[in-house]
């Protein structure tokens, strides 16, 4: 066995921005050509669910990063960026916002839930594909 530590455990801060900026972009991206695909596919109402669900998605790690920013902050005994409180509420508020979104989407496009969750799911794949990167480097 070697005594290296794995390549994430000396993930800086500023690379684990990029990763969290990256999969935004990705979310994003797979988002879009997963709506249009579903568009031709099937109709416009699931690839409106599914839109809205990767938007949520890429919203969520968002808000993670301003967290992930203001934890690593008080880790190291830095000053607290300002807005911490501000942060915080709105990482709270979003729950209700995102909430009434999933409803809203549900009630109004009466798309499939499925697509929905699809969606809402693009976050934790793309995660997941960029931590395997890190690993892999």
């Amino acid at each position: 066995m070697s005594d290296s530590n794995p390549p994430i455990a000396d993930l800086t801060d500023e690379a684990l921005q990029l990763v969290l900026k990256r999969a935004i972009r990705n979310t994003l991206i797979l988002g879009a050509i997963g709506a249009a695909v579903i568009w031709i596919a099937s109709s416009w109402r699931n690839a409106a669910m599914l839109a809205v669900g990767a938007m949520i998605s890429a919203a969520s790690i968002f808000e993670w990063q301003r967290l992930i920013r203001l934890f690593n902050a008080k880790l190291d005994q830095q000053k607290t960026p300002r807005g911490a409180t501000r942060v915080v509420l709105f990482f709270l508020a979003r729950l209700i916002v995102y909430a009434a979104a999933i409803y809203g989407s549900l009630k109004c496009l009466q798309g499939s839930p499925v697509a929905l969750l699809c969606g809402l799911g693009l976050a934790m794949l793309v995660l997941a594909w960029e931590a395997l990167r890190l690993l892999r480097n």
